[in-house]
């Protein structure tokens, strides 16, 4: 038996042949058909407003930073504690990644570490809502409003998630989102941008669409990003099953609850979030234990992740990249693991990861 650490959710067969039908009859597989615009239109009301589509969620990242026509070279604060993609991002665009600490209880960029990161080269601010867990959302836009910043949200793992009823895309500046196929909402492969200033709209789509406004317009030197009819017919099914995913998503997390030992945390959400049981962040005592309980599960066929391990500051690339020690990422990068969450796993499935955690001490 194995059980990965995610599994892709997908529709009924014959419901995706049926919303990919239309497409044999028009030969229009891409250049924002009829199926991009229906998702683009359904996900504006899921997510209260503007949504701007893309290939896939790195891509709508580098799109954010480059429509605020950042300075070459200035900085951009973020996070150690992320998947490596939000700082090549950083650094695709011409900008320069400093690094802030995270905070122990959800892995967050720590707004208590954030202010003395602000110099005069400070750019921008892009904070990790990491496992859905949403910033200190509240601070951050205090301190960036004090210091006339934008904050843009890598909120890839967030789509779903609400903050005290509000979606949590909608804080910030601007918000992307990821719709990989390993993400709750998918299209294969796919992202967005989302945002409140309509101003931005034509910019986000120049960055999609070669900077081409009409047939005989090209505005500047665009990138390739659009979203396929294909990957737009996906996440049109995947839309209308979401509301039952969740539950079913929700229900493994509660077992787990139940069941995990002690001796192993679970990093949750902070107080007023609706949240979209993405991942099952666990915290060890240890690396070691961490190490331990990793390779019990792998040896019995359970492909729990060490996500985040390493940090993206441990990377090559970045290692001597600016900001200050970041003891709390170092300690939670060390010691997480993120145990198999998905609609389909069963409480059987659920009680052998917890037992076999029983024993993740040598």
């Amino acid at each position: 038996m194995e059980i990965n650490v995610t599994r892709t959710s997908l529709p009924p067969f014959e419901e995706f042949c049926s919303q990919i039908r239309s497409l044999w009859d028009s030969h229009i597989v891409t250049n924002m058909g009829e199926k991009h615009q229906e998702l683009e239109r359904r996900l504006e009301a899921f997510l209260e407003g503007p949504v701007t589509l893309y290939a896939n969620g790195h891509l709508a990242l580098e799109a954010a930073l480059r429509a605020w026509n950042l300075p070459r070279g200035s900085e951009v604060i973020t996070t150690p504690f992320t998947f490596v993609s939000t700082v090549h991002a950083i650094v695709r665009c011409g900008l320069v990644p400093v690094f802030c600490d995270v905070r122990e209880q959800d892995g967050t960029l720590d707004p208590d570490c954030l202010e003395s990161l602000i110099g005069r080269e400070t750019s921008a601010i892009l904070p990790v809502h990491v496992y859905g867990n949403v910033c200190q959302v509240e601070r951050i836009g205090e301190i960036a409003g004090r210091h006339g910043l934008p904050v843009i949200y890598d909120a890839a793992h967030t789509f779903g998630v609400r903050y005290k009823g509000i979606p949590a895309v909608r804080y910030g500046d601007m918000s992307i989102l990821s719709f990989h196929a390993t993400k709750v909402f998918s299209t294969v492969e796919g992202g967005a941008v989302c945002y409140a200033d309509g101003r931005f709209r034509q910019r986000l789509e120049d960055e999609r669409n070669f900077g081409i406004r009409d047939l005989e317009v090209c505005e500047g030197a665009g990138g390739n990003a659009k979203l396929n009819e294909f990957q737009a017919a996906m996440g049109l099914c995947n839309l209308s099953h979401f509301a039952d995913e969740l539950l079913r998503r929700a229900r493994v997390y509660a077992w787990y609850k139940e069941s995990l030992p002690s001796g192993v945390t679970l990093l949750s959400p902070r107080e007023g979030t609706e949240p979209n049981y993405a991942y099952l962040p666990v915290l060890f005592g240890s690396r070691r234990e961490r190490d331990t309980a990793y390779g019990a599960l792998k040896r019995a066929g359970i492909h729990a992740r060490k996500y985040f391990y390493p940090l993206v500051s441990a990377y090559p690339p970045y290692q001597s990249t600016k900001g200050r020690p970041t003891p709390v990422a170092d300690s939670l990068s060390a010691r997480v693991l993120c145990l198999p969450l998905y609609p389909d796993l069963s409480r059987e499935e659920v009680d052998l990861i917890c037992g076999l955690l029983e024993d993740y001490q040598e």
